[in-house]
């Protein structure tokens, strides 16, 4: 049962790292998109923003520092939900639809992120883990 913990990490991370990555590779057109919606020092903004969904992805997948790691994503999560994802302001019907998506998308994984801090805090780190709870 111990390999279902750790592909359950791998799953839920992997998401992140991709993402992060895509910050760095797509950085212009992210940036340009962020400052459309009026978010403060966009390019840094983007930078920052994918450094923290890097390492979060990389703690929960390694199990290192996870009580950071999910932190990060669960700040990261919240914040992008209600920034970049205002559904509520949209009002072509298509792209309303798809804003309130990934709104709802944002919202459950922050949710399973604070599962996974609770799993932590209540019962340590679990099996196939690199780290030790803080």
């Amino acid at each position: 049962m111990d390999w279902l913990y750790l592909a359950g990490r791998v799953f839920f991370g992997l998401i992140f790292v991709g993402s992060g990555l895509g910050h760095f590779v797509q950085l212009p057109g992210m940036a340009q998109y962020a400052d459309s919606k009026k978010v403060p020092a966009a390019k840094a903004t983007v930078a920052m923003t994918g450094i923290m969904l890097l390492a979060g992805g990389l703690s929960v997948i390694l199990g290192v520092y996870m009580e950071v790691g999910t932190w990060l994503l669960i700040f990261f999560l919240l914040a992008a939900a209600f920034t970049m994802h205002d559904f509520w302001t949209v009002t072509d019907p298509t792209q309303k639809m798809v804003e309130q998506a990934m709104f709802m998308k944002n919202l459950s994984m922050a949710g399973a992120a604070l599962l996974l801090y609770y799993m932590i805090k209540a019962h340590g780190y679990g099996p196939l883990t690199l780290g030790q709870p803080m």
